[in-house]
């Protein structure tokens, strides 16, 4: 019997409680793990994230099957569920621990998200330049545990689940939802 091969992906798109939210309804995807990613202070808390000087973005870490969905299908729904054309901004999140930026694992990934960029700017998709960071991965501190499955504990009592993420996941599923899990759908 072959083993499946989990491959990671590294994104930062704002808030992780959204994008937490969004990449752990998606088939293929085993984990996704809110942290902190991009900066050189180890093992940084969320208050020193949110000073924004630690360097750091908040960030999370998929791990996942690329015979179930593949990096440049994550880099698609990546796209389409933030602004990367704000730099150091999300809606009302602002500094640079809000940046857009994909923290590679290899040359085939940093191939991928240039080559997405690319298209995206010449498609006139977005009013202004893609600004997302490509840079390569060098660390990942995961985020506290009262941050972790945030949506799914705080959705009903959060008005910022219903404000910002629970719009996000429904244009996720627009778009889609021939990736999302049944159990989400």
């Amino acid at each position: 019997m072959v083993e499946n091969k989990s491959e990671t992906a590294t994104f930062a798109g704002g808030c992780f409680w959204c994008t937490e939210a969004i990449f752990k309804r998606l088939k293929g995807v085993t984990s996704v793990l809110p942290g902190y990613s991009g900066g050189d202070k180890p093992s940084p808390t969320y208050e020193e994230v949110c000073s924004g000087d630690s360097g750091h973005a908040e960030a999370i870490q998929i791990k996942f099957d690329p015979k179930i969905i593949t990096f440049e299908v994550l880099l698609d729904i990546f796209f389409a569920t933030h602004n990367p054309t704000t730099p150091n901004q999300q809606g009302g999140d602002i500094g640079p621990q809000y940046r857009s930026a994909v923290f590679y694992h290899n040359e085939e990934q940093k191939k991928a998200v240039e080559k997405k960029i690319e298209e995206l700017n010449k498609s006139g998709k977005f009013i202004g330049r893609v600004v997302t960071e490509v840079s390569p991965f060098k660390n990942f501190y995961e985020a506290e545990d009262y941050h972790k499955n945030y949506y799914e504990r705080n959705k009903e009592s959060n008005p910022y689940c219903n404000l910002v993420i629970d719009p996000k996941i429904h244009k996720l599923l627009e778009q889609f939802s021939s990736k999302v899990k049944d159990e989400y759908k």
